[in-house]
């Protein structure tokens, strides 16, 4: 329930979003009524009177001579509850939700995939063909726990051509990427701990790790990755159990971790517990190969994690983990609890789709088309005073700055008013110090509505000022 209005609304509903975020557990001893007077600068008698509508609802008890008393049924799980309230517009959730749910004749420069035509279609179909003319198990029988052999072999020889040395046994599927990522939470993650992400990084790591109750904590990123000297320091007053980023084609900015910043980089986390979650999603669509932690690390503290969803299709979900052989095998326990098995039908789809004769023929075209979409897209946003960071070497990300003056939440929601979905800057950013930055995806930039209605609203927010 929405509290607004009085003094007494107010403290009810501080304590009905600590109850939602779990920040109270059920039998939590609720503040004095003393005490939250003067944390919420009321009077006792306001405290008092809130207290008591709580209990009249059910939402907390009283014991006499003992204080308030949260009730003893854990609240449903509330996401939006947890962390500080931010604008719809920068909520990963929302945002996500906008995209997913966006109106056929929608725009979407700010989504995080390839339209569907730039996919290899032709491949899935086929696939599609040969397993419904096939008496395959692959269509009927659950998957065997830590996905299929082929697969996983095929997996092998992939990550060898990126220098990272697995063995199949070492490598466990997924339902996607996401799925990696929440399966590792939960093997590796109590509630309290901190992560470590990019500042900016890939949104929806911020609304997963809001799901397993941890701390997050942001890492300035620049062209040639994170900021070592803040990840140092990181490292030393948070004690962070994960690290969670991408090393090639980086999740917003485009930018590659070089080197010199991945050797430093695990030099610091051999020092320490820390664990890194390397989530190489986009390793297709790199021309040209850039250092893998995972390839350095021997997958010691380094766990790999990938998915297709941006190449083949995001309608036949498979991901993957690569990490050491201990660990998957109780990764594969966590998989068999939450999902039992996981899609066989998808797996298969997808690992015809890979090996299919012209799935690297199709790849070498979307390089191209990328490629051309960077330099055209990034003239016209030139144009309107909109400045990419970097001129990204591959994918399909253009991190720009807008002119002076711009707020990039506003300007969202000015171009959402005529049908375009944009992806504000702070929606990335865990320390909400992007608020003049967007995300572009360029391969979603075809049509020169786009342009006309930024155009359009970037006039109108000059002319309205800030």
């Amino acid at each position: 329930m929405a509290r607004t209005g009085t003094l007494i609304e107010a403290v009810m509903a501080d304590i009905e979003s600590k109850i939602a975020s779990r920040a109270y557990l059920p039998n939590t001893r609720l503040p004095s009524v003393r005490a939250q007077a003067k944390a919420m600068q009321v009077s006792v008698s306001t405290v008092v009177e809130a207290y008591d509508r709580l209990v009249a609802e059910g939402s907390i008890i009283s014991r006499p001579g003992a204080g308030f008393y949260t009730s003893g049924h854990i609240a449903p799980l509330d996401l939006n509850q947890i962390g500080p309230k931010v604008a719809r517009e920068i909520d990963p959730l929302w945002v996500s939700k906008e995209s997913l749910e966006a109106a056929p004749d929608s725009l979407m420069p700010g989504c995080g995939w390839l339209p569907s035509e730039w996919l290899y279609q032709t491949g899935i179909k086929r696939a599609l063909r040969h397993l419904a003319r096939s008496n395959s198990p692959d269509l009927t029988e659950y998957a065997s726990p830590k996905g299929s052999l082929a697969f996983r072999q095929f997996l092998q020889r992939r990550l060898l051509g990126q220098n990272i040395e697995a063995s199949s046994e070492q490598i466990m599927l997924t339902e996607s990427g996401t799925h990696a990522i929440d399966l590792i939470g939960r093997f590796l993650l109590s509630p309290g701990d901190t992560v470590l992400v990019d500042d900016p990084c890939y949104f929806n790591f911020h609304a997963l790790l809001k799901a397993h109750r941890v701390n997050i904590f942001g890492i300035p990123y620049s062209p040639n990755g994170p900021d070592i000297e803040c990840f140092e320091r990181a490292l030393s007053e948070y004690q962070p159990r994960l690290y969670l980023t991408n090393s090639g084609v980086h999740n917003p900015t485009g930018a590659h971790l070089s080197h010199s910043v991945a050797h430093r980089l695990l030099t610091l986390a051999k020092a320490s517990e820390l664990v890194i979650v390397e989530d190489d999603i986009f390793a297709d669509l790199e021309t040209t190969r850039t250092p893998r932690l995972a390839a350095f690390d021997g997958l010691d503290q380094v766990i790999e994690i990938g998915s297709f969803s941006k190449t083949v299709s995001a309608s036949v979900r498979c991901g993957y983990i690569a990490a050491k052989q201990d660990w998957i095998e109780q990764l594969v326990d966590l998989k068999i609890a939450t999902s039992f098995s996981g899609n066989r039908l998808d797996s298969e789809i997808v690992l015809q789709t890979l090996t299919d004769s012209g799935y690297r023929k199709h790849m070498e075209r979307l390089h191209g088309w990328l490629a051309k979409q960077r330099i055209s897209v990034s003239k016209r946003l030139v144009s309107l005073g909109i400045e990419p960071w970097i001129q990204p070497k591959d994918g399909m990300f253009l991190w720009c700055r807008l002119p002076t003056g711009t707020n990039a939440t506003q300007l969202a929601q000015d171009c959402l008013s005529k049908g375009v979905v944009l992806a504000p800057g702070n929606v990335f950013s865990q320390s909400q110090s992007a608020h003049d930055y967007l995300r572009f995806n360029v391969a979603q930039c075809t049509d020169p509505k786009i342009f006309e209605t930024l155009e359009w609203a970037l006039e109108r927010q000059m002319q309205e000022g800030p």
